[in-house]
């Protein structure tokens, strides 16, 4: 059976780090463009970065950029997302993703093969 567990959510003040895990099981993560999406209260799930599945490529969005970091661990099956710098529009469910494209981040969430159940991230003083 194909999953993704993540873990690692929790409440954390603003500027501070955190780090997710998102474990995979039932199929190598170094085949699938991997990500993490978030969604905060009343908005849509967004694509926040991501690795590509051909080389390796990481992307990021503006939101996110300089402040996350997204690595791998085929040994582990593993994807990690580094967290810091973080600001309280931060606070969202994070979400792992896997699917066949290169890019997953050029997926709409809907079309997306594999999710996590979700790990809540809350910034706050």
């Amino acid at each position: 059976q194909l999953q993704l567990v993540e873990s690692g959510g929790g409440l954390v003040q603003p500027g501070g780090s955190l780090r997710l895990s998102c474990a995979a099981s039932g199929f190598p993560l170094d085949y699938y463009a991997i990500g993490w999406f978030r969604q905060a209260p009343g908005k849509e799930r967004e694509g926040a970065l991501c690795i590509s599945s051909n080389d390796g490529s990481t992307y990021y969005a503006d939101t996110v950029k300089g402040r996350f970091t997204i690595s791998r661990d085929n040994a582990s099956n593993t994807v990690y997302l580094q967290m810091s710098s973080l600001k309280p529009d931060d606070t969202a469910v994070y979400y792992c993703a896997a699917d066949p494209s290169i890019v997953i981040m050029s997926r709409t969430p809907g079309n997306i093969r594999y999710w996590g159940q979700g790990t809540q991230v809350t910034v706050k003083s």
